[in-house]
């Protein structure tokens, strides 16, 4: 994870400074000059993340200057690759945006279905009490 912390940590100063220099040269447009600056602080947010969390876990094979390619094999995490939920959540998105140029009632119906996808998909393989 140090490649990927030092990555956003080293950005960060880019956008502060990018972020001042737009707000001398226009003025201190509030938009912009906002929008720059919170860029940085987002970018400094995730920077600090990714250090907390490599000091917690141990080197990955990816950190490893001598790394083999070999020492990454093996299960990445879960997927479920046959799974009907991504498909739900995408539907409901699409209904949300739909309602925004259609009417507001539209929002609330796919705000509502999101829910129920989303709560589908997180759920997929609980059996909870009922696990045999």
């Amino acid at each position: 994870m140090k490649v990927e912390y030092k990555l956003f940590l080293y950005g960060t100063p880019f956008f502060i400074a990018a972020g001042l220099v737009y707000g001398f040269w226009s003025h201190w447009e509030p938009v912009g000059s906002v929008a720059i600056l919170l860029t940085g602080a987002l970018v400094a947010m995730i920077g600090a993340y990714l250090m907390l969390t490599a000091k917690r876990i141990d080197a990955r094979p990816e950190d490893d200057p001598e790394g083999l390619i070999e020492q990454g094999a093996g299960d990445q995490g879960v997927y479920a690759p046959w799974s009907w939920w991504p498909l739900a959540i995408a539907g409901s998105a699409a209904i949300v945006f739909l309602g925004l140029a259609v009417g507001w009632w539209l929002v609330y119906v796919g705000i509502a279905l999101a829910a129920v996808a989303l709560v589908g998909w997180v759920f997929e393989f609980s059996r909870g009490q009922h696990a045999h």
